[in-house]
């Protein structure tokens, strides 16, 4: 029996919009375990991890609650680390998508080369010079890049976590100035939603599967249910319209599930105070299903 284990992270510091750090016990409401315990998994849920408390935004460098946001994340990279080193999969529960920093430095620090899907309508790919607003979960993949503030680049005492050429980002759609720069500069791979909707979902994940099988020897999921269109995950602090459908989200997942690649991953970004009746939660859980291999027949 495969094990896997559970972390929730009630993060909302890395941006400016409450409520985010009540993601993970939506996430549990919306009936994660029982989902996963009938796909025969051994699972332990270790609850949520200590999150400084902050109270009002404090900006130093250009980036809000950096202290804190960086105290967390360590916390969390530890933790994951552990979940590794123990050979189990670690399962993210987010909390703001700036906690992926803390995930990626945990998991990375077990494999050469790292691979990460990056499921988002955002590239994530922001500093704190390019930030148009200083809130770092616009911020963690960069970081993961060792690009960025040397108190997040530096967490888990090494950097880079991963490497541009091991990255696919799909699903975005709203990318700044900085960003755009960044991914033309590092030959990044990444499919907008004009490539999803040109090629088809299930193209775009045979070439993102293909690409990325023989450069990597771990694959990393982080999935922001921003990246999802709106009208099927409400619950999410910069929803974006246009976004990928829900059986769109769901043949992505089933077809990693598939590749067996998958060692570690996160979903991010679920507000329930933002949500209709759980329903980003419920979404988020249905997905985690088609990823550990829930199937139609």
């Amino acid at each position: 029996m495969k094990k896997l284990t559970i972390v929730g992270v009630p993060m909302d510091l890395g941006q400016n919009r409450r409520g985010v750090d009540m993601g993970p016990s939506a996430i549990r409401y919306a009936g994660v375990l029982e989902r996963l315990e009938q796909l025969k998994y051994d699972i332990e849920d270790l609850g949520d991890i200590e999150i400084p408390y902050q109270r009002g935004e404090q900006l130093e460098d250009n980036l809000r609650n950096l202290k804190e946001v960086t105290e967390g994340n360590a916390n969390l990279a530890q933790k994951v680390d552990d979940v590794v080193a123990e050979g189990s999969f670690p399962l993210v529960l987010g909390g703001d998508h700036s906690i992926a920093i803390g995930t990626l430095a945990g998991v990375s620090k077990h494999y050469k080369n790292l691979g990460v899907i990056w499921y988002d309508a955002h590239g994530d790919l922001n500093n704190n010079e390019t930030s148009p607003s200083g809130n770092i979960h616009g911020m963690p993949l960069a970081v993961s890049l060792g690009i960025g503030h040397e108190q997040l680049v530096n967490i888990h005492g090494y950097q880079p976590k991963v490497k541009p050429e091991n990255i696919v980002i799909i699903g975005a759609r709203s990318l700044d100035a900085g960003e755009r720069e960044l991914i033309k500069e590092t030959g990044m791979k990444v499919y907008t939603m004009h490539e999803v909707d040109r090629m088809g979902m299930s193209q775009v994940m045979q070439e993102t599967i293909d690409y990325l099988k023989d450069r990597t020897d771990g694959l990393h999921l982080s999935l922001d249910l921003d990246g999802l269109d709106p009208d099927i995950a409400p619950g999410v602090g910069t929803p974006v319209m246009g976004g990928l459908n829900y059986r769109e989200s769901h043949l992505a997942m089933e077809m990693l599930h598939e590749s067996k690649l998958v060692t570690s991953a996160e979903f991010v970004e679920v507000n329930p105070i933002l949500d209709e009746k759980n329903k980003t939660a419920s979404v988020a859980v249905g997905l985690m299903g088609s990823l550990f291999g829930e199937k139609l027949k």
